[in-house]
């Protein structure tokens, strides 16, 4: 039996796993570049460059969301591929979905693309269970707490 992944670290570890599996199979070397700072993409596989977004389900009908290096790339490397992995959750890399977004595809899609500024707060689970740790009633103005 397989066992589901749990938590979005190790969703994105597996389907990491899986490409460079994947690229092995296709006689590739693949070399993990995410802490490459010059590399706008998770992996060098030949002459691949390779970003890899990891989905639990599917990424049918969800925005891609790529950093600026990334869709800069996408635009003006032929060689940049986008892969998708989906269905990871469960577990069973043999039921994972590979999707190959590449060349005049990818262009194509790029043209659509909305850049965005957006800043984001790490929420580590520690944070969390602090947080969930507190009695509501001891918060001021909080709904469960006496009236003063």
């Amino acid at each position: 039996m397989t066992t589901e992944i749990v938590g979005t670290t190790a969703v994105e570890s597996a389907a990491l796993e899986f490409v460079l599996d994947h690229e092995r199979r296709a006689g590739r070397e693949p070399i993990d570049a995410r802490y490459v700072a010059s590399t706008p993409a998770d992996v060098v596989s030949g002459d691949r460059l390779i970003e890899v977004k990891a989905y639990s389900g599917t990424s049918r009908g969800n925005n891609l969301w790529l950093e600026t290096p990334q869709a800069q790339a996408a635009v003006s490397r032929g060689n940049f591929h986008l892969y998708l992995v989906e269905n990871v959750r469960q577990g069973d890399p043999a039921l994972f979905r590979l999707l190959d977004i590449h060349g005049e595809q990818l262009r194509r899609l790029m043209t659509r693309a909305v850049e965005r500024s957006y800043v984001t707060v790490p929420w580590p689970e520690a944070e969390d269970d602090a947080l969930s740790s507190v009695d509501p009633a001891a918060i001021p103005d909080h709904p469960t707490s006496e009236p003063r």
